[in-house]
This record gives C-alpha cells, sequence and structure tokens, in this order.
C-alpha cells in the first residue's frame, strides 16, 4: 500500500532483505521494456508500480536518460539498451494471497519479475504482460 507522498513503504521478502530501492528498481525495469518507443505516460505507468511519488518518478526517467537507457524527446520514451524481460527466467509464480501492483486486484497467483535490483511484484496475468511491455 501507498502512504501519503504516494511511496510504497519497505516490507520485508521472504529472505529477510528490504525492498529494491525505487530509483535502482525503477531505471532496470525502464531498461527492460520491449518496445522501442514509449509515450511518457505509458513509461510513468510501468513507473508507477515502483512509486507514484512524483519526484521519484521524475528521478527515475532522468537517472534512466543519463545512464542511457532511455532517450526522451517531445513526449516519447525511446530506449536505447534492447533488454526485455525474458518469461522462462526471469518472471516467476507464486501462489498466496497479492494485491497486483499496477490495478491493485487480489490475486490468488502473483507474478513476480527478477530483476538485478530486486524482485518486483505481484502482478495479475494481465498486467504481468503490460508491465513487460507484451501488451
Amino acid at each position: 500500500m501507498a502512504d501519503d507522498a504516494g511511496e510504497v513503504p519497505p516490507s520485508t521478502s521472504e529472505d529477510g532483505d528490504s525492498d529494491p530501492d525505487p530509483v535502482e528498481l525503477g531505471v532496470e525495469l525502464l531498461s527492460k521494456l520491449e518496445h522501442p518507443e514509449l509515450t511518457v505516460a505509458e513509461a510513468v505507468d510501468r513507473i508507477e508500480t515502483v512509486t507514484t511519488h512524483p519526484a521519484t518518478t521524475r528521478k527515475i526517467l532522468d537517472e534512466a536518460e543519463k545512464r542511457g537507457v532511455i532517450e526522451r524527446e517531445e513526449g516519447i520514451v525511446k530506449t536505447t539498451g534492447g533488454g526485455y524481460v525474458s518469461y522462462q527466467s526471469e518472471v516467476v509464480t507464486k501462489e498466496g494471497e497479492f494485491s497486483c501492483r499496477r490495478c491493485g486486484a487480489s490475486i490468488s497467483t502473483g507474478y513476480f519479475i527478477k530483476l538485478d535490483a530486486g524482485e518486483h511484484g505481484a502482478f495479475g496475468p494481465e498486467c504481468i504482460r503490460k508491465v513487460t511491455g507484451r501488451d
């Protein structure tokens, strides 16, 4: 759940680690966009699974641009890395009671993206496709 500032509060995962840094997670998520070009609104839709805080969202976009992960021009975000999320090795499913980080729906099967910055999820079956750029 997000607090008043729009940040998702830190939690502890099953292995005792705290949530990853939202900027690192957001930058890595942008590096894995399957579409070579998105509107800023579409990119922000994906970033909002990490944070809804406007300053953190801007920081993610700025840092991704600074690192050469994306280029921004006239409301368009272009990916530069050609990365993508492999469903075979980078998406895991877990059974339990979850809320989708994108739409908020209650789900019993959660899809999680394994990134270097940390695990990101849970997502429902439709939202995981949206977040990874498959839809």
